[in-house]
């Protein structure tokens, strides 16, 4: 079992197969650096193509920008594409999915789509105890 944390790349779809089994595909980004000889960091971005099969109702959740923590078997495919030139992926057969924070344009929406929004309440619990005898 291996563990990757990064952010989806795009809203997750729900593909039905010919025998009414659903699997929820994403995609992921790992984000991860290293400092070259000359001490230079060098940014380095893995994609991977992720398949749940447990839940379908996860799929509203999994979208583009969420921060999350999966677990699963990683598995790699490569092909020669029509043009000729040799094509790789990566692929995570996900068993478990932890959430660790949404996309910034998820939140944004949300927001702005929310007419109604939350007012910060006055914190009435410890109102009684302004007036005490402390010297300070």
């Amino acid at each position: 079992m291996n563990t990757i944390v990064g952010r989806i790349t795009k809203n997750a779809e729900i593909k039905t197969l010919a025998n009414n089994r659903q699997v929820v595909n994403f995609s992921v980004a790992v984000n991860d650096y290293y400092k070259n000889k000359q001490g230079e960091k060098i940014d380095q971005t893995t994609f991977y193509n992720c398949a749940y099969w447990i839940s379908s109702k996860i799929a509203e959740y999994l979208t583009t920008g969420t921060l999350v923590e999966l677990s699963g078997k990683i598995s790699s495919s490569a092909w020669i594409g029509k043009d000729g030139e040799i094509k790789s992926r990566l692929n995570l057969n996900t068993s478990r999915i932890k959430f660790h924070g949404k996309g910034k344009t998820d939140q944004t929406a949300k927001t702005t789509n929310n007419p109604t929004t939350a007012k910060p309440q006055e914190n009435k619990v410890f109102a009684d105890d302004l007036e005490d005898d402390l010297p300070f």
